[in-house]
């Protein structure tokens, strides 16, 4: 299956009451069928492979806002910093400073989200509450002494249940979104105005929950192929 217009627009206009944005998964899909939904007009691409992303960049219009959603480990990071407009996967404090020491010497800020577990999966990752409160924390008390400057905290991305429960569902979304707040507070002076959540089986439960961004990768571009 190729990318899939009337799906775009049939998302877009349910999208349009509430202001939430798009983020189109195209880990896996081509060249071709990402251009084909630039060419509609949208800007907002998310990956999970450090090495795809990095190749797919380096061919594609320089206006694309890039956001990686993968897990991401420390090393890799330096390769993202040069472009990457969103880190949506920060889960512990180490990959913060690391993303932070690399914004720094590509002299940009780099706009990051925690990711935070909130489904019953043990696969997915995440901070859990304690560990969230604890980055808060740490971020800030690290901020006192200069660090942090380069790294711009925005919000939180989850992922719920892969379950038909719609209530479980919500209820970990309303969960995400309670963290969302404490986040907002926590940091005052940051832009944070991203709760990433909702994916194609569950994005209109996200929406009504409070989402500011959904991810979706299989309405658009059809099940992804696997090399």
């Amino acid at each position: 299956m190729r990318m899939n217009p009337t799906a775009y627009f049939e998302i877009m206009e349910k999208l349009k009451p509430t202001g939430t944005g798009l983020l189109a998964v195209s880990k896996t899909k081509s060249i071709e069928e990402i251009k084909a939904l630039y060419d509609l007009g949208h800007r907002d691409f998310g990956e999970n492979y450090v090495q795809e992303l990095v190749e797919k960049q380096a061919i594609l219009p320089a206006d694309i806002r890039w956001h990686f959603i993968g897990h991401l480990q420390t090393n890799k990071v330096k390769y993202l910093a040069p472009f990457i407009y969103m880190i949506q996967s920060v889960d512990s404090l180490k990959l913060l400073l690391e993303v932070d020491k690399c914004a720094v010497k590509n002299n940009r800020s780099i706009r990051c989200l925690f990711q935070i577990f909130i489904a019953s999966e043990e696969t997915k990752f995440g901070l859990n509450d304690a560990e969230t409160e604890d980055l808060i924390l740490l971020v800030n008390q690290n901020r006192q002494e200069g660090k942090f400057i380069h790294t711009a905290i925005s919000g939180c991305m989850g992922m719920a249940s892969l379950t038909d429960n719609k209530q479980q569902i919500r209820t970990e979304f309303g969960h995400l979104k309670a963290i969302f707040e404490k986040v907002k507070k926590s940091f005052p002076s940051d832009p944070v105005d991203t709760l990433s959540m909702g994916m194609s089986n569950d994005f209109q439960i996200a929406v009504e929950a409070g989402s500011t961004m959904i991810r979706i990768g299989s309405l658009l571009f059809g099940e992804r192929l696997y090399k």
